[in-house]
């Protein structure tokens, strides 16, 4: 069962997204803990940030829980490829600017 929490959020995300033959996830492990990575179809990058990052939130609150109990650390990253809307685009809004900031800070959190 060491990889639960891999196929936890690749059951989850498939089912959110439109495009679920593009969801990958790595997973790797060092001394921070287990550290997953998603990647999904740009198209589907909103549905998985979610209104106010909601949605990911939520996806981070649950992998913690699976990692508590598993005795793990798990931290969610979600790959925002070169261009994409969110945060790189020229006359994106403050509100976007400022969600990138505060998934950036969540990430630290230890």
């Amino acid at each position: 069962m060491p990889e639960l929490d891999k196929e936890f959020l690749e059951y989850v995300v498939k089912r959110l997204v439109d495009n679920p033959d593009d969801v990958q996830v790595e997973r790797t492990i060092d001394e921070m803990g287990v550290l997953l990575i998603l990647k999904v179809n740009p198209k589907d990058m909103g549905q998985i940030i979610g209104k106010e990052g909601q949605t990911a939130r939520s996806l981070r609150t649950l992998l913690r829980v699976i990692g508590a109990k598993n005795n793990a650390r798990v931290n969610l990253k979600i790959y925002e490829p070169e261009g994409s809307r969110r945060g790189g685009e020229r006359g994106s809004s403050r509100s976007d600017a400022s969600s990138s900031v505060d998934e950036a800070v969540a990430d630290l959190k230890l």
